[in-house]
């Protein structure tokens, strides 16, 4: 059972974090159709607030309204994949070049660098779960330090369904070895001031990603889950 929504949360607020918890862990699966009172009556609650948080979601690209039939939980596709990728990859890839340029300080840099220990330490304990964790910290830092808030609006509104993929594809994917060491890569670049090799070396990193992910989407047909 979910822990207990805090007092000063609406009930759309909280109907909105639960359905969101639901289709990350996958109680709420991709291809599946829910009626929104059988939502509500899951959540304890009246329709109007999960009408209110599935309008969001739909925004978010994580499920379909559909009339009269309730919602349907989209499913991860590679297409989209591909193109949530390309976006992403441009925009973090010139967020780590502007980072690079601003000469932040160690201290400055600290969040990033203990996402990368963390994920050093996941990776040693087995834990994928507080691995992803740590490496989408480490995504979401590195875009506000880059300083653009149009570049995070923009990564803020796509990275749901990166995460949602990931957390889809987490138990069949390589052990991240790679992955951490191409984080350490565009740190160390960003801290050195070199913001041509953190452009490059994180764009590499996304385009890896990519293809680790669309190639596991397609040949276990997660997308038609």
């Amino acid at each position: 059972m979910n822990e207990a929504a805090p007092k000063s949360l609406s009930n759309s607020q909280r109907a909105l974090r639960e359905l969101r918890h639901m289709i990350f862990s996958g109680e709420l699966a991709g291809g599946t159709d829910h009626l929104e009172s059988e939502l509500a009556e899951r959540l304890g609650m009246s329709r109007t607030p999960i009408r209110e948080a599935a309008l969001t979601l739909e925004n978010q690209g994580l499920l379909e309204l559909r009339p009269r039939k309730g919602v349907r939980i989209l499913p991860v596709s590679p297409s989209d994949m591909r193109e949530i990728y390309e976006v992403l990859t441009a925009l973090e890839s010139q967020a780590a070049e502007l980072a690079a340029s601003r000469g932040y300080s160690s201290a400055e840099l600290s969040e990033l660098a203990d996402a990368i220990e963390t994920m050093d330490q996941a990776v040693e304990a087995e834990d994928l779960e507080a691995w992803a964790e740590a490496d989408n910290r480490f995504h979401a830092e590195l875009v506000r330090l880059g300083g653009n808030n149009r570049v995070a609006t923009i990564f803020n509104m796509m990275n749901d369904q990166v995460r949602r993929a990931r957390m889809t594809t987490l138990f069949i994917r390589p052990v991240p070895t790679k992955s951490n060491a191409d984080h350490r890569a565009v740190y160390e670049a960003i801290q050195k001031g070199d913001a041509e090799t953190a452009r490059k070396r994180h764009r590499e990193h996304r385009q890896h990603a990519k293809e680790i992910l669309i190639a596991l989407l397609e040949k276990h047909r997660l997308n038609h889950l």
